[in-house]
């Protein structure tokens, strides 16, 4: 499977506006979570910072405000999905560590967004996807570039995005 690319996120989903160049942000939060997060799903919230597609899903910078900074939003899921009562409605644990899930995004419609950490240095990064209003996840075979493309492209990916972008995938900053 082809990693899909920033210049084919921004063919669907138009010109990015963010364009952060400063890598602090990540090191402080990478440092304090433990975790270095895969390089295409820096790329494309580098590009196009807070912001919510297709009135729907939300991704956060790790330089945004209080209210859309990636860190503070991480921290405080991190907590949420390790209580007994929300940890039994996924596969494995909330963290950092190899084979555990850490969520890194969520859509109106329900659905969490986690990157399944990688068993080993050479193992790929995966996206599950939880739908809260049921006990059901979604393993997808595919790094997180591969997976929003598939989304943008109106696939079903768990979270689907035809019903909100019937014309073409857009997106607005979160202020």
């Amino acid at each position: 499977m082809v990693v899909a690319t920033l210049s084919e996120v921004k063919a669907l989903l138009g010109e990015p506006r963010f364009n952060w160049s400063d890598s602090t942000p990540w090191v402080e939060m990478e440092r304090e979570l433990g975790i270095e997060f895969p390089a295409d799903f820096r790329e494309i919230v580098n590009a196009y910072g807070s912001i919510q597609i297709n009135g729907q899903l939300y991704l956060e910078h790790p330089a945004g405000h209080l209210l859309h900074s990636l860190g503070e939003t991480i921290r405080g899921n991190l907590e949420m999905w390790r209580e007994e009562d929300m940890a039994e409605f996924l596969p494995s644990p909330a963290g950092a560590n190899p084979g555990e899930l850490m969520p890194v995004a969520s859509a109106t419609t329900g659905e969490w967004v986690f990157l399944r950490v990688p068993d080993g240095p050479s193992s790929p990064w995966r996206v599950l996807v939880q739908e809260l209003d049921s006990p059901a996840w979604t393993l997808h075979e595919m790094t997180f570039s591969e997976w929003l493309l598939a989304y943008l492209r109106g696939e079903d990916v768990t979270v689907c995005s035809r019903n909100f972008a019937p014309d073409r995938p857009f997106y607005e900053p979160l202020s």
